[in-house]
């Protein structure tokens, strides 16, 4: 560990006994708005520095020492990162668990004191922190949520996605695809697990820009039915489809999927939506199973925690990227489906897909930076940096994956053991080799 002199000489003792606890160093040097510096091993050895630029930085963090307290700071520009978020985040990650004791936290708090960087009250939040009002999950406080997210700007989200502007893990077959190739894939896989036929009605929930919808109706012969709460996404899916000339088979409203009037449908997906339903997840799959036709399939595809079983309301997700959004386990998932009376058909986690797409979108975002800056300012720009890389460490670490669920539609109010067949495949496809011999099998 080295210390520069000044400010940084004050933080040796709390910096020594954290480091020892934790049994390394730590994963980024410290400069403080005077310029001086601490760190691990030698000085100038660390490739990423962590810059708190002024007091109001600190403020930040110890005001609210979790998460929230340095996402502020990060989103409003008092802090910054000199080096590569990425290799931070993943070295960052030896902190999880790791317990700042009583002692810890009155000491930085002294520190922060003596330091004139204790304000009452303390600053506001930067201006993309959402701020949703009313009953959680009421319709109006969906539709603020979901906007808050997504009426961003297309143009942003174009720069991001690319032209396929789909919002939702991607489908590889090699990590050499282009995304554009690998999304196009996802749309199709999501086509074929659902069985769809000419003629058939499908309701695409949260349609987002309309690009599954497109791609069902112009290449399977369906009529789509597509819902979102964006203005924004709306207007644009409706551009898109009449410029496809698919205005007769496509039709995209704004509207909560809990108002849809005019069931049953042939067949329901649901693609990157389940995880903004939060705690009311039953109601979720309760409405869908009203919306599908017996017998019909609904796919319902989106991410789910695969360790911890309690997410802390106060994370830099939930307070700047998917308000009232909620991550649950699978088997959660699966057991609302059950609830509903839906019955479970087919499973797939396509973990390794998110990062993969991921990755693709951060390296869009880093390539046309300022394009994205010039169109959403700095703090939307630096949210979005910051929620897709730790997103797909998440991925890659395995603490978040996400599920393709595939279910068949019950007869209203019938438990009993029939359920019509939906006609699905006896094997499942994409595990099937052409050709295994006897002498192979057993």
């Amino acid at each position: 560990m080295y210390s520069t002199g000044g400010v940084s000489d004050r933080f040796v003792p709390l910096w020594s006994r954290v480091e020892e606890r934790l049994g390394g160093p730590l994963p980024a040097a410290l400069r403080f708005w005077d310029g001086s510096e601490i760190g691990p091993g030698e000085e100038g050895s660390c490739p990423d520095v962590i810059v708190l630029r002024n007091k109001r930085a600190m403020t930040y963090v110890v005001t609210r020492p979790d998460q929230l307290g340095v996402a502020r700071a990060f989103v409003s520009g008092d802090l910054v990162l000199e080096g590569s978020i990425e290799r931070v985040m993943a070295a960052g990650a030896s902190l999880y668990g790791f317990d700042f004791t009583l002692q810890d936290k009155v000491e930085a708090v002294k520190l922060a004191a003596g330091l004139g960087a204790i304000r009452v009250p303390p600053p506001k939040p930067p201006e993309a922190e959402a701020k949703p009002k009313g009953r959680l999950h009421s319709l109006r406080r969906d539709s603020e949520s979901i906007q808050h997210h997504y009426d961003v700007s297309n143009d942003f989200y174009r720069l991001i996605l690319g032209p396929t502007m789909v919002y939702s893990c991607a489908y590889f077959e090699s990590p050499e695809d282009s995304l554009e190739e690998a999304q196009t894939r996802k749309l199709d896989v999501v086509c074929q697990k659902l069985q769809l036929e000419p003629g058939e009605r499908l309701l695409d929930i949260g349609c987002g820009w309309g690009s599954m919808a497109m791609h069902a109706a112009a290449n399977y012969g369906v009529d789509v039915v597509g819902v979102t709460l964006s203005i924004a996404q709306a207007e644009m899916a409706r551009q898109r489809v009449a410029e496809a000339g698919l205005e007769d088979r496509i039709e995209i409203r704004i509207q909560d999927y809990r108002e849809v009037p005019d069931g049953p449908f042939d067949k329901i997906c649901s693609i990157g939506m389940f995880e903004h339903t939060g705690s009311d997840i039953d109601t979720y799959f309760e409405e869908t199973a009203r919306l599908g036709k017996p017998g019909g399939l609904a796919l319902h595809h989106g991410i789910c925690r695969q360790h911890s079983d309690e997410e802390s309301p106060n994370t830099f997700i939930t307070h700047y990227v998917f308000p009232d959004g909620l991550l649950h386990r699978a088997a959660r998932v699966i057991a609302g489906l059950e609830r509903s009376g839906q019955e479970l058909r087919d499973v797939e986690n396509l973990r390794e897909h998110y990062a993969l797409t991921l990755r693709h979108w951060v390296q869009n975002l880093a390539d046309n930076q300022e394009a994205a800056i010039a169109e959403v300012g700095e703090e939307r720009e630096r949210v979005w940096r910051l929620y897709m890389t730790a997103s797909f460490l998440a991925f890659e670490r395995g603490d978040i994956g996400v599920n393709q669920i595939l279910g068949v539609i019950p007869e209203p109010g019938n438990v009993s053991l029939y359920r019509p067949s939906p006609g699905l495949p006896l094997a499942r496809r994409s595990y099937v080799r052409e050709e295994v011999s006897a002498d192979q099998v057993g």
